[in-house]
């Protein structure tokens, strides 16, 4: 047996197999005497079938079958052989299956890209610093008692920041569409959840009133078939209700699960919170600012179908997230597939570059830092040993508590080997990252 690798466009290798029709005849003779065993034919005997009525017979089954396991038995051997890592299952045609003169075939497949990773580079990544400043422990606070507090019916016309209830039907050129009414729908006004001008236009209107809005859906709206087009829709405004913000009392305090006595401990006790949730977010900003410069750092192509599995796998999680079956939105409309590519081969190249890292530095976990990480998971919680228990009986939960660890390993050798320049932003910044 022979082969021979040919490189193609990219990533896409081309190999081909030649088996001699040697190691053809001695399976498909093999098939023969293991049917020859079993077969029932009328006129002869169990087992005394000649070979010639059982080529006549069944040989074409016979071929295909050889053809496969010879197939199935050497691409995997030949791979291994040239040290192929392949990214896709290949596309096998065949160039000779005439038994009498061997058989050749040719599997054409994608390959993972060889990483030798750079690491040193005179760029440097940013190391975030979030400062927690009065004013925003003020504003959390305010977002928090707003968010607690009660909509209460009142007899104006609307403004922004009201929640409003309405009745609404949307058609494009006189038609109806997917999605186009709702009845009592709670909207508050500046929210942003509506198509761009549906919001603005129900600023400043009367509670029972009838009217009409004419707004665009985006040019870049997740549904084809509405992206672009003009819609008009009839609203029957039904109420107006403005937020009463909660009280900073002991309601409060329990809704928030907040051991403090009187608002001077809540205060400190909202800080606290802010500054555990900063030095998380600076690590995560981070963390992405060094990824960033490792991929302008190393420059490689990925295998196109490995994006497009990762494609899948977002639109997927698109559909989910709005309550859609993925399996009955394969016409693709609903959330087009090529508008996660970008972001699919970005993660693809991290996910390589993340592996071809851990190489570069040899890093492994071993149990005693599993075992701290989650030890110090478990202090998160009431019961930590409880939580202990449960996580070692969870082997998805601990792959991915190894994962984190080896992240965190990663990050580590990172830190040392590349240049940094700090980063300050205020915390009421955060939603702009």
């Amino acid at each position: 047996m022979t082969s021979s690798l040919k490189k193609l466009k990219d990533l896409e290798r081309s190999l081909t197999v030649s088996i001699e029709k040697d190691i053809y005849t001695s399976k498909f003779n093999s098939k023969i005497s293991n049917l020859k065993k079993n077969v029932k034919l009328d006129g002869f005997r169990k087992g005394k079938v000649p070979n010639d009525v059982l080529e006549q017979r069944y040989g074409g089954s016979l071929h295909a079958e050889v053809l496969n396991d010879l197939i199935q038995d050497s691409y995997p051997k030949e791979i291994a052989e040239k040290k192929i890592r392949p990214a896709n299952t290949p596309t096998i045609s065949m160039l000779e299956d005439n038994p009498d003169k061997g058989i050749k075939y040719k599997a054409v497949f994608e390959v993972f890209p060889d990483i030798k990773p750079k690491v040193s580079s005179w760029k440097a990544f940013e190391r975030h610093k979030i400062n927690i400043l009065d004013v925003d422990i003020d504003d959390a606070i305010q977002d928090i008692l707003d968010r607690y507090g009660d909509w209460k019916k009142v007899d104006r016309n609307s403004a922004e920041n009201d929640q409003v209830i309405v009745d609404f039907e949307g058609t494009i050129d006189g038609e109806a569409f997917d999605g186009n009414t709702a009845k009592d729908f709670k909207l508050v006004l500046g929210s942003k959840s509506m198509i761009p001008g549906f919001e603005d236009q129900l600023v400043d209107k009367k509670t029972d009133s009838n009217f009409e809005i004419k707004t665009s859906f985006p040019n870049d709206y997740f549904k084809n078939d509405l992206a672009g087009k003009e819609a008009v829709f009839k609203v029957y405004l039904k109420e107006v209700q403005e937020n009463v913000p909660s009280k900073i009392d002991k309601d409060l305090y329990e809704k928030l699960a907040m051991e403090v006595k009187n608002e001077n401990e809540f205060r400190d006790e909202i800080k606290k919170r802010m500054e555990n949730e900063s030095i998380t977010q600076e690590k995560t900003l981070t963390k992405d600012s060094m990824y960033e410069l490792l991929l302008k750092i190393n420059k490689f192509s990925v295998p196109k179908c490995t994006v497009t599995e990762q494609s899948e796998l977002m639109r997927n999680e698109a559909l989910s997230r709005i309550g859609r079956n993925p399996e009955d939105e394969s016409d693709n409309e609903l959330f087009p597939l090529d508008t996660f590519t970008e972001n699919a081969e970005k993660r693809v190249k991290l996910d390589l570059l993340f592996t071809a890292l851990l190489n570069h530095y040899n890093l492994k976990v071993n149990q005693d830092d599993l075992k701290k990480f989650v030890e110090d998971e478990a202090k998160r919680y009431k019961d930590p040993k409880q939580f202990e228990t449960w996580v070692y009986n969870q082997p998805k939960q601990l792959d991915q508590y190894r994962m984190i660890v080896l992240e965190n390993q990663l990050v580590e050798k990172l830190d040392n080997d590349l240049k940094s320049k700090e980063k300050v932003i205020n915390f009421n910044d955060l939603s702009k990252y």
